[in-house]
């Protein structure tokens, strides 16, 4: 029987399911895989460790793997996408595709159909597809300068609004007991708003995403806005996608047809763990345009890969 695997590789973590002909046997979860961010070392670590995982959970070994399709955040630039294989090569021994993670989320969620997709993990972009197959893409232009509404620009924008919070108050060392503050303080090991302020404005900037899970778990009143700018922010980059894309008719058998409702699809970690920011972002996209029809379950782009390692 041939088998399949299916690989997300993340900023945060790398998910690997083996599967057969028509059904899932086993998923592996390890840590990430975006060499931009980690480096070439960790992210072989990760990447081979979920392969090895998910093949045992399904009781196989990699020599089994008929084909493997891998996306990545990063992975459509050349160089990248050759490391990836490389990696992947020493522990694999079949045809392995690498693509960008866009193309393994826009497959989960709408297959070879069109619609827009926005994936907000430790990243973000909006990528679509139209009736046509043309396709574009808006945001994604890394940490440093965009991934606006990604966990790591929640991270920073937090971060930015707790010490400017701190100004306010009289003994600005400390946490003046707020528990957002002292949240973010745990994550990285501080114990001052001056540590806080000097980790934050490190070279190498620091882990920003790695503050998310306790800002999304947070009702602090400097969070809540901050999670609703990021839902703004991820309908901004849509929308600028379904201009592109459905300008209000189609060409469609030699005719035009017009534009109905345009299907919109949610990734990652934000939107699955950050209610405040689906929330904004359903309300604003739709505010942008009528025609935004928005599924409310979280797609999993594993599932578009391990779909296009078997359609090989």
């Amino acid at each position: 029987m041939p088998y399949y695997l299916g690989i997300d590789g993340g900023g945060t973590k790398t998910t690997c399911v083996v599967g057969d002909e028509s059904k899932t046997l086993a998923t592996a979860t390890a840590g990430p895989s975006n060499i931009v961010r980690v480096g070439e070392a960790r992210a072989r670590e990760s990447l081979q460790q979920a392969v090895r995982q998910a093949c045992a959970s399904a009781g196989i070994t990699p020599v089994q793997v008929k084909r493997t399709c891998v996306g990545g955040s990063g992975a459509a630039r050349p160089e990248l996408a050759a490391s990836v294989h490389n990696i992947l090569a020493e522990v694999l021994f079949s045809p392995i595709d690498v693509v960008g993670d866009m193309e393994i989320a826009l497959e989960a969620a709408f297959g070879t159909g069109a619609g827009v997709i926005v994936i907000a993990g430790t990243g973000s972009i909006a990528y679509g597809r139209d009736q046509n197959g043309n396709a574009a893409r808006a945001g994604g232009w890394g940490f440093a300068i965009g991934d606006e509404g990604s966990a790591h620009w929640i991270g920073r924008e937090v971060v930015r609004a707790v010490l400017r919070a701190s100004d306010e108050v009289l003994n600005q060392s400390e946490f003046s007991g707020n528990k957002l503050a002292a949240e973010l303080s745990k994550t990285w090991g501080v114990k001052s708003m001056a540590e806080l302020a000097y980790v934050a404005n490190s070279v190498p900037p620091p882990d920003f995403a790695s503050l998310f899970p306790a800002i999304a778990a947070s009702q602090d009143d400097l969070a809540l806005p901050v999670l609703s700018s990021a839902g703004l922010e991820l309908a901004r980059v849509a929308a600028i996608v379904m201009r592109r894309l459905f300008s209000g008719e189609v060409r469609n058998e030699m005719k035009t047809v017009p534009v109905a409702m345009i299907s919109v699809a949610m990734i990652g970690s934000v939107f699955r763990h950050a209610d405040r920011t689906k929330e904004s972002f359903y309300n604003e996209l739709r505010r942008f345009d009528s025609r935004a029809e928005i599924n409310p379950a979280i797609v999993e782009p594993v599932e578009g890969a391990l779909r296009m390692a078997r359609s090989k």
